[in-house]
């Protein structure tokens, strides 16, 4: 099975290397795609520069995927990934042992793993979450609060095998005036809408992660889902 994906850019990438890129980013280091040319487009141009949105064939035969938004995992994985890689959160003594439990019960092991497929945390994505681990909105307002935006999902090449089944198609040029613009407007409304729903009444059954803690809530608990 083949994919068109994506690498939003400042640069043409004709040869992605295995090995580069940042370890603090949402899955560690890699190469982040998408499968949506547009939103590549507003990720090369996020630092209000012109760039590009390099096309590439993924050929998936003989990769393992781990694919975070399929049934069988929930937003508490992700998380726990997030909060492995990212280095960068709110310093309460919540949030600390938030983090610990997430990472102690719902942390994959993504070095058995080619390729990752998941949410992308943008600034305003990352502030949802670090509410969550520090307990000022429940495990629902977060999951509404990552369909805000159309975020989309993100692809990542993590394995020396993934970077060998890419092939590079093209580049078309981005510009700032129109794709700085739109992710500019996409996060601002995300934010608008994550507002006017954190601010709305809370259900007494709704779960916090202090309640995640203090139940002690693994993989497989139903109130999670």
């Amino acid at each position: 099975m083949k994919k068109i994906i994506y690498h939003g850019s400042q640069y043409i990438i004709e040869k992605p290397e295995y090995g580069k890129g940042a370890r603090q980013n949402d899955y560690g280091r890699g190469f982040y795609c998408t499968e949506s040319e547009e939103l590549a487009k507003e990720w090369a141009c996020a630092k209000d520069t012109n760039g590009y949105a390099n096309k590439y064939e993924l050929d998936l035969i003989g990769l393992k995927i781990l694919n975070l938004n399929s049934p069988e995992y929930n937003i508490l994985n992700w998380l726990a990934i997030l909060t492995k890689n990212r280095t960068y959160w709110q310093n309460s003594s919540i949030a600390e042992e938030a983090k610990k439990y997430l990472q102690q019960h719902f942390l994959i092991d993504t070095l058995q793993y080619d390729i990752i497929i998941g949410y992308r945390a943008d600034d305003s994505y990352f502030s949802f979450a670090q509410d969550f681990v520090s307990n000022t909105i429940s495990l629902k307002k977060l999951s509404e609060a990552m369909r805000l935006g159309k975020l989309g999902e993100q692809i990542v090449l993590k394995s020396e095998k993934a970077f060998q089944a890419i092939h590079f198609l093209g580049a078309e040029e981005a510009f700032k005036e129109e794709y700085f613009v739109k992710k500019a407007s996409r996060d601002k409304e995300a934010r608008r809408e994550y507002r006017k729903n954190k601010s709305s009444s809370i259900d007494i059954n709704d779960v916090f992660m202090m309640d995640i803690m203090r139940e002690g809530m693994k993989n497989g608990d139903a109130r999670l889902l």
